[in-house]
């Protein structure tokens, strides 16, 4: 038997020893592999016993049970954590204890070049170079009423997938019938048309393992459908039917109605959604078309004649259309075109004046008494993705506040142990501002402590500038992250109907993925001395104020500002 790495006497010592009898009932080979292959944890007495263990008193454990008689009880005593030489051998083998002693003892001291030796196979794992960034983009199709149509072959499985995505969204409601979009979102598909109402549409697709469904977003509302390819044609006309002749019924009405009102009246039964809600309306002011809130008046407000009255106008828009799966091109084209091209020229959404205001500086509060823990968003204003800064804020937000090796997570939750979870960054969206969030979760007693622990990591990001070796590590996290955002076709097809609802060239997933290459360290640390302003950021905390000890007045960030979400209308 071979023993490499055996360079010094008492390790050839050890391996002689192992060689014979000593380990009766064991597999030397084994403890021939520990030895050598072992994982390196800092003691060669980690390797010797069992390769991969952290602790030398366990070790000595462990030796102890692995060289007691089969059946047998070895005694041992520690000391200092170790063995008593003395128990290493059955009494009336002195020469044995004592050469034992000597090369275990020897391995305990060994070298730290014994360890640099060892084999760290995982090391040499190549790590190729990524693909270059190519999409398979789909079919642009632009007709002369300027509707679009997108088509994305994909013959994998026999499976048809499509989408029509309308204008109009939540932020175009009017105040006194806010909810209106979601009531919509759901009566439009339950009800059903005149030729075939919900439920029974309902029983037919659910035959065919088929959909068909209806939703409304912040500023848009959509139809799909999906079904294999043989009962395409039949679901695709069921779908069309929905679109152009939806029967709008009024007990389907009142039950979105209600549900509607079921969750309007248990909205602060969760601190999260409560800090979620509130930290936005912070950010863009409570009377925001974006943080437009339904209440019980607004919703029991809807009627039939308001569903009708929202999808005629809305139809009318520019209509994006996108079918992806297993499908002829030219007859998919043809199927579109004789559904879609004959309607009226598309009307142009109307231009946006939205105000965004400057969120305070100050802490707002909101006290839930059911709670031992607090929610804590630090909350400012963000940008928009035609911000030329975009590719470089994302990168710093891998920096900051994105996964486990982020900023803020070595600081507050690994080092201080300060929070259960803890993240966030600049964020940007498509035709408005974003939000900048970061949100610390941790018990009631440690509420000070934590904000202040996240408010000094984002003034890190302006103080102690960003390290090559963070640039490097979150610009790969983002580059890698493509081959998931984008691995299929469908998820493609709907990336670009996304720019297109929005206005974005067509090839902007390929250029900002140049662009996030392109960032350098001196991009990273502009944006973060430009965007990163504890000192102009509101914070908000949802929270047991019995329990919040110190109290948020330790802060130092001026008066508490209470905030009130009582629901109005409903029975306390």
């Amino acid at each position: 038997m071979s023993w490499p790495h055996a360079n010094s006497t008492s390790e050839i010592l050890a391996a002689k020893l192992f060689e014979g009898s000593a380990l009766s009932g064991h597999d030397s080979g084994h403890a021939a592999n520990s030895f050598v292959t072992g994982h390196d944890s800092g003691h060669a007495a980690n390797s010797f016993v069992t390769g991969h263990d952290f602790s030398r008193a366990d070790n000595a454990n462990k030796m102890s049970r692995a060289l007691a008689p089969e059946g047998g009880v070895l005694e041992t005593r520690r000391e200092i954590g170790l063995f008593s030489p003395a128990s290493l051998a059955p009494e009336g083998t002195g020469i044995f204890k004592a050469i034992f002693a000597i090369t275990f003892f020897a391995s305990l001291i060994a070298p730290p070049a014994l360890f640099s030796q060892q084999q760290k196979p995982w090391e040499k794992i190549p790590i190729p170079k990524l693909h270059d960034f190519k999409p398979q983009q789909p079919k642009r199709i632009e007709l002369k009423n300027g509707i679009v149509i997108f088509l994305q072959e994909d013959h994998e499985l026999p499976f048809i997938y499509g989408s029509v995505l309308i204008p109009g969204g939540s932020r175009d409601e009017q105040p006194a019938k806010a909810g209106l979009t979601g009531i919509y979102g759901q009566a439009w598909r339950t009800s059903g048309t005149a030729k075939m109402d919900g439920d029974a549409m309902d029983d037919l697709l659910e035959a065919k393992a088929a959909h068909i469904e209806t939703a409304a977003d912040e500023d848009s509302t959509a139809l799909s459908w999906d079904s294999l390819k043989g009962d395409s044609d039949q679901v695709y006309a069921l779908a069309m039917d929905l679109l152009f002749h939806p029967s709008f019924k009024h007990e389907k009405l009142v039950l979105a109605q209600q549900q509607q009102a079921a969750g309007i009246v248990r909205r602060n039964d969760d601190e999260g959604q409560i800090a979620d809600r509130e930290a936005s309306r912070l950010i863009y002011g409570p009377h925001s078309p974006y943080t437009l809130q339904p209440e019980l008046a607004t919703i029991g407000a809807v009627t039939i004649d308001d569903l009708k009255a929202w999808h005629d106008r809305t139809i009318g828009g520019k209509l994006i259309i996108g079918v992806s799966g297993d499908f002829d091109p030219a007859a998919m084209e043809a199927k579109l075109r004789a559904t879609f091209e004959g309607l009226p020229p598309a009307n142009p959404a109307p231009p946006r004046h939205d105000v965004f205001p400057v969120p305070a500086h100050t802490v707002s509060f909101i006290d839930k008494t059911d709670v031992n823990q607090s929610n804590i968003q630090i909350v400012g204003a963000g940008i928009d993705r035609r911000n030329p800064d975009v590719p470089a804020v994302e990168v710093m937000n891998g920096v900051l506040g994105d996964g486990f090796a982020s900023r803020l997570f070595q600081e507050v939750r690994t080092r201080l142990g300060l929070a259960y979870a803890v993240g966030g960054g600049l964020g940007s969206d498509w035709d408005h501002p974003g939000e900048f969030r970061v949100e610390v979760l941790t018990k009631s007693s440690t509420t000070v402590q934590a904000t202040k622990a996240a408010l000094d990591v984002l003034e890190s990001m302006t103080t102690h500038p960003v390290t090559q070796d963070e640039l490097e590590r979150a610009k790969d996290n983002i580059l890698n992250s493509f081959l998931f955002r984008y691995d299929t076709r469908e998820k493609v097809l709907q990336a670009r109907e996304e720019l297109e609802f929005y206005s974005y060239p067509a090839d902007y997933l390929e250029t900002y993925h140049k662009a996030l290459e392109d960032v350098t360290l001196a991009d990273v640390n502009r944006v973060a001395l430009k965007y990163v302003q504890p000192g102009k950021m509101g914070v908000l905390v949802v929270g047991n104020e019995s329990e919040i000890k110190p109290g948020l007045e330790a802060l130092k960030l001026g008066p508490v500002r209470p905030i009130d979400i009582a629901i109005p209308g409903a029975t306390p």
